[in-house]
């Protein structure tokens, strides 16, 4: 059973990013995996601080310093065999928190351990305005994704305007990516 970690922003856990995540992670259950959500918006976690001049233990450890739920969150991501990145989004960005994450993330990951280097991922950005922050998130993603030697195995903008086809389309995206997961993907990079 291969295991996905489900990691997700948004203050509003009834909106259109929440019902992104529950379908992608109903498509991935059908299909036989173990899920893990991570609700970034219910965890305690600090901004960078940039402390030892810029680069505290992060670049010499892999680690950080700050005392929250940063350690454990990313334990489940280098645990897991696939990750789901989910954002509401924010003038064409992630979530605050999602971002405070991310930049810790990168900091660790990308100058130190490298131990989410090849992860497939999935990264999907909610937007319930006009939508068209939606490309602009998917691309910031991607990119912090790219200086952790992660992949994107898609990319899904998801709007109010198309979520009466796309909200299905994510329950069957997450059965296909489980099934990527067991069996390989057909994609070069």
């Amino acid at each position: 059973m291969k295991k996905v970690a489900v990691i997700w922003s948004s203050p509003n856990e009834d909106g259109l990013t929440a019902s992104a995540k529950n379908r992608f992670a109903e498509g991935l259950r059908a299909a036989g995996a173990e899920v893990c959500e991570i609700a970034l918006n219910r965890k305690k976690l600090e901004h960078c601080r940039a402390c030892g001049n810029g680069w505290g233990t992060c670049n010499k450890k892999g680690t950080c310093v700050i005392p929250d739920d940063f350690e454990e969150i990313y334990r489940t991501l280098r645990e897991s065999d696939g990750i789901a990145w989910i954002s509401a989004v924010y003038w064409s960005d992630m979530t605050e928190c999602f971002k405070a994450f991310f930049d810790r993330l990168r900091r660790c990951d990308a100058t130190y351990s490298h131990a989410l280097v090849e992860k497939r991922c999935v990264l999907i950005a909610c937007a319930g305005g006009t939508g068209r922050g939606t490309l602009e998130c998917l691309t910031q993603m991607e990119r912090g994704l790219t200086h952790m030697g992660m992949r994107a195995y898609d990319r899904i903008p998801v709007i109010r305007y198309n979520r009466d086809y796309i909200l299905p389309a994510l329950y069957e995206g997450g059965k296909t990516y489980t099934e990527r997961l067991e069996t390989g993907f057909d994609m070069y990079f």
